[in-house]
């Protein structure tokens, strides 16, 4: 148990200094210290690997049978599925269709760059929280082993 934590405090690390690049990233944006073509280029690279390490920890919580861990991490799994997911066609034929919602588009961040930020924001006390919930479930872990 104190394995699955440990990994889980570790992922839940690199997820919250990735959130942290993100943040810093769009404020960079924001000031024009970085082009908006950059900017993708290095952000999109990062989104599946977190969606992916999100996915893969909630799924390790569901096969062992930490309920509360696992509950705790569904809306954020849901949010990343709901973003991979392509959306239903149009009803109008001449409606544009919008594709890969989960990665950035240069032509658009401008326009979405507070709600993007917002949402980084959003991961970011997440992974917080949870960093914290993980050390203190590892730790707990660790004293009821030695006992």
């Amino acid at each position: 148990m104190q394995l699955l934590f440990l990994f889980a405090l570790i992922v839940s690390a690199v997820l919250l200094f990735g959130m942290v690049f993100f943040i810093i990233m769009f404020s960079d944006l924001e000031s024009d210290y970085i082009n908006p073509i950059d900017l993708c280029n290095k952000l999109n690279q990062f989104v599946m690997p977190e969606h992916i390490l999100h996915a893969v920890l909630w799924a390790l919580f569901l096969i062992t049978g930490n309920w509360t861990a696992m509950l705790l991490n569904t809306p954020l799994v849901a949010w990343h599925a709901y973003k991979q997911v392509p959306p239903l066609p149009p009803a109008r034929s001449d409606a544009p269709i919008a594709n890969n919602r989960h990665m950035y588009d240069a032509t658009e961040i401008f326009r979405t760059v507070n709600s993007q930020k917002r949402e980084a924001f959003f991961k970011l006390i997440f992974y917080l929280i949870s960093f914290f919930y993980y050390l203190y479930r590892m730790i707990e872990a660790l004293i009821s082993t030695s006992k």
